[in-house]
């Protein structure tokens, strides 16, 4: 099975294994009713009590992660958002948004609220999960039974149970079906069993999609949101509101679709807003390949072989086709190795064009921001004032990277994180 990014989407948003035990976490309880704010609750008394009990604090931890990217659908339910108008091209055009017959207008600033909430809903649950130092700490919860509130009314019903969406989202679900041979006896349940490698892992995520929020709150986007927002919201608040009635008359590939999207190719230039948060982003990735070290220590110490997310050579894995080999480790760690020399400054990314031999210090393009020009990027004139020389990454690695990973090293590595 291939690997992609809305599987491992779909992983973060639900864990679980089914245990034996008659008495399941309180976490997946909340996390099968819909009721994360409920369970936040819940299982913050439960550590009140009981500071020491590390699977309350894992649970915890994954209901706050839940919660903030359910809140994310949520504002963007809000708001209108339909992939249908963009021909769900894009990242967050393609997110599990159920359609709003009564929208609200969205204004830009509004829109750059919504990934500062989700900035902190992600620190608040990495806040949680660094307090989880038990290694033999194990979170049993069956992704084939939650439900999520996407719609925001207040009810998780049955057209919102995780895994109906989790397919949409991703083609090759079926081949893990809930309740198939090999999902565990409880049909519907399909089991997973997160430990303390996934403890890190999770933390890991919550600092990729962090440093992501970070990158795009440190630009202004105002000019794009302005001329092309009516083709991802339903009621944008802009100075040129003749685009959306325009735009709807005349629907996809029309002459005003077209330039619509000529138009956001165009503007894909993002000024300076806020430099610091690109410094944030950085120590957000660096944070990140820390945490994957730290996650790997655990899953080699491990000797059980129960449910695995992600496996140890010795174990096996609830993913098809994601056995793990000992090369696959060691090719992930020297990849770590070398991620962390590229943005440290101390390794060069490749120029795509002559510059003599010099390479890009990525590590500049986050302590010294500029305005964000991806047509220049691509161009290649953006990149000169990176320029310098030294040591560049050799195309010979990675691939050799592909190679150890079976040629499926992109969705391998958005799987390991």
């Amino acid at each position: 099975m291939r690997i992609t990014l809305p599987l491992v989407l779909g992983s973060v948003l639900g864990l679980g294994t089914v245990a034996e035990a008659q008495e399941r976490p309180v976490a997946e309880q909340y996390l099968i009713s819909g009721d994360l704010a409920g369970g936040e609750k819940a299982l913050e008394a439960l550590l009140k009590k009981n500071p020491e009990d590390a699977q309350a604090r894992f649970g915890l931890g994954v209901v706050q992660f839940v919660r903030g990217v359910e809140r994310l659908v949520q504002s963007f339910h809000r708001y209108g958002l339909s992939p249908d108008l963009a021909g769900g091209q894009l990242p967050f055009a393609r997110l599990p948004v159920p359609s709003n017959r009564a929208p609200e207008p969205i204004t830009y600033d509004d829109l750059r609220a919504i990934f500062r909430t989700l900035l902190d809903d992600l620190a608040r649950a990495e806040e949680t999960l660094a307090l989880v130092k038990d290694d033999a700490v194990k979170l049993p919860i069956r992704f084939g039974l939650i439900r999520l509130d996407f719609d925001g009314d207040g009810r998780a019903t049955d057209d919102e149970v995780l895994w109906n969406i989790y397919t949409n989202l991703n083609r090759q679900a079926g081949q893990v079906r809930p309740g198939a041979e090999g999902a565990g006896a409880e049909a519907g349940a399909f089991p997973i069993t997160f430990d303390r490698g996934d403890v890190a892992w999770l933390r890991g995520y919550t600092h990729l999609l962090s440093a992501f929020a970070e990158v795009y709150l440190a630009h202004d986007g105002k000019t794009l949101f302005e001329h092309t927002a009516h083709l991802f919201f339903a009621r944008p608040k802009t100075p040129y509101a003749f685009l959306k009635s325009d735009n709807k008359a005349g629907g996809n590939f029309s002459r005003s679709w077209v330039s619509d999207v000529v138009t956001f190719v165009h503007l894909q230039r993002y000024p300076v807003k806020e430099p610091e948060r690109m410094a944030s982003a950085l120590k957000h990735l660096q944070s990140m390949i820390e945490l994957s070290r730290e996650s790997w220590v655990s899953y080699l110490a491990e000797t059980d072989n129960d449910h695995e997310w992600i496996p140890n050579p010795k174990q096996d894995t609830v993913m098809p086709g994601g056995k793990v080999s000992e090369e696959m480790v060691k090719g992930w760690h020297d990849l770590l190795d070398e991620a962390d020399k590229i943005l440290g400054g101390t390794t060069l990314v490749p120029f795509w064009r002559d510059a003599g031999g010099r390479g890009v210090n990525l590590r500049k393009v986050f302590t010294e921001p500029r305005e964000l020009d991806l047509i220049l990027w691509v161009q290649g004139t953006a990149a000169i004032p990176y320029l310098e020389e030294g040591r560049v990454t050799q195309p010979e690695f990675w691939s050799r990277l592909m190679r150890l990973f079976r040629g499926e090293f992109i969705g391998f590595a958005l799987w390991f994180n």
